[in-house]
């Protein structure tokens, strides 16, 4: 006849799993925590970076549009400052 252990021990090794799972699902939980926060750190950080670059953008496409209009006047200032007239 096959021996049998005794009636606690399988109590007591799922008493063990059920200690060990919930052990490792607060370290889970600890780890998603500090990921979340780590995550939600780096959206604003990304946030920030992006506004940034976006007035740069903007001081740039204004100084872009700037320069523009004074080269579309160059040919015409210079023509005044040299004297040029051109025909009647």
């Amino acid at each position: 006849m096959a021996r049998r252990g005794t009636p606690h021990n399988g109590h007591d090794r799922l008493e063990e799993a059920m200690a060990l799972l919930i052990q490792n699902q607060a370290a889970f939980v600890s780890r998603l925590a500090e990921t979340d926060r780590i995550h939600a750190q780096f959206e604003r950080e990304t946030a920030e970076r992006f506004a940034r670059i976006e007035a740069q953008m903007a001081e740039i496409i204004r100084v872009l549009s700037e320069h523009g209009r004074l080269l579309e006047r160059l040919p015409e200032a210079i023509r005044d400052k040299i004297g040029f007239k051109g025909q009647p």
